[in-house]
């Protein structure tokens, strides 16, 4: 399945799986309602991490790219497509090994997973100077809060009930 990031605002980021089969039609529909597209290049069986596959995407469409690979990054972005690096932080040794790949591939977004780490790498990531997405684990309005108050541009979830949650709504809480 792959996996799609439609961005409507800036602080919405919604996530769905699409079989390879339908992925350039959901693409397309995507982009016609309006949202920015991100496929998700290490969650699409089939689709490859080399620059054909690349150069698919941004013919069908697709605005931008998802991957934890560095070289991957760098591609997408030499073709014109916006590039949203995924980090798993899991130790202070991962975080560091991490922060220095993004340095090197230079992505125009940064998904930082799981969310529940950002207290404790808020300062590193907001050094970075490219704005971060809270992803994973992401579950109830206060998570959403949460990200945001810890220097998140936006999150990402797969928690529809969230997907129509705006800033203004949670101001209003």
């Amino acid at each position: 399945m792959a996996s799609l990031v439609g961005v409507e605002m800036a602080d919405r980021f919604t996530t769905t799986s699409t079989p390879l089969g339908d992925l350039e039609a959901t693409v397309r529909r995507t982009a016609a309602a309006g949202k920015i597209v991100f496929v998700n290049m290490d969650s699409t069986p089939g689709l490859g991490h080399d620059p054909g596959a690349l150069t698919y995407l941004k013919g069908i469409g697709a605005v931008g790219i998802c991957s934890t690979r560095a070289a991957i990054i760098e591609r997408a972005t030499g073709l014109g497509l916006l590039s949203m690096q995924k980090v798993f932080v899991t130790d202070r040794s991962n975080l560091h090994r991490s922060l220095q790949s993004i340095a090197r591939s230079h992505p125009d977004l940064v998904q930082l997973m799981p969310a529940v780490v950002l207290p404790y790498v808020e300062r590193q990531a907001k050094e970075l100077g490219v704005p971060y997405l809270a992803a994973g684990f992401v579950q109830s309005p206060a998570d959403v809060v949460a990200a945001l108050g810890h220097g998140a541009a936006g999150v990402c979830t797969s928690d529809e009930n969230l997907w129509e949650l705006r800033r203004s709504a949670l101001r209003a809480s």
